[in-house]
């Protein structure tokens, strides 16, 4: 009995990180939103270690530019509370490839999309 109850918990584990980690075709940088808490967001980058990120409102503009560095990957929190409600671009790119995300925020909350809404390589 406590070898199916192990078992059945490595497999629960097992197939929950590989739903949680897999990757899209256009995810080009192994792009994972980790949590959106009220106007906050919190997004992680595996295996990159160096990448210009990069905020810009609707009409294109610049509002926030950081060069972001980590061993393993890279790993930022954002809070967006000063934003006012609309549609944002977080802009993602290192000297191989540059990908585009959509970040929506609204009065009680703010939405990272996952998803690679256009990518160069």
């Amino acid at each position: 009995m406590k070898k199916i109850l192990k078992l059945s918990l490595v497999c629960a584990v097992l197939l929950s990180g590989l739903s949680t980690y897999a990757i899209d075709g256009g995810n080009s940088f192994n792009f994972h939103v980790l949590k959106s808490n009220g106007k906050k967001i919190t997004f992680a980058m595996n295996q990159v270690q160096k990448a210009s990120i990069s905020i810009f409102d609707n009409k294109g503009n610049l509002i926030y530019s950081e060069n972001a560095s980590g061993k393993d990957g890279i790993l930022r929190t954002f809070s967006l509370e000063e934003f006012p409600q609309g549609t944002y671009f977080l802009e993602i790119e290192d000297s191989f490839k540059k990908a585009r995300h959509e970040i929506v925020v609204t009065n009680d909350s703010t939405v990272l999309s996952s998803k690679t809404l256009s990518s160069v390589n």
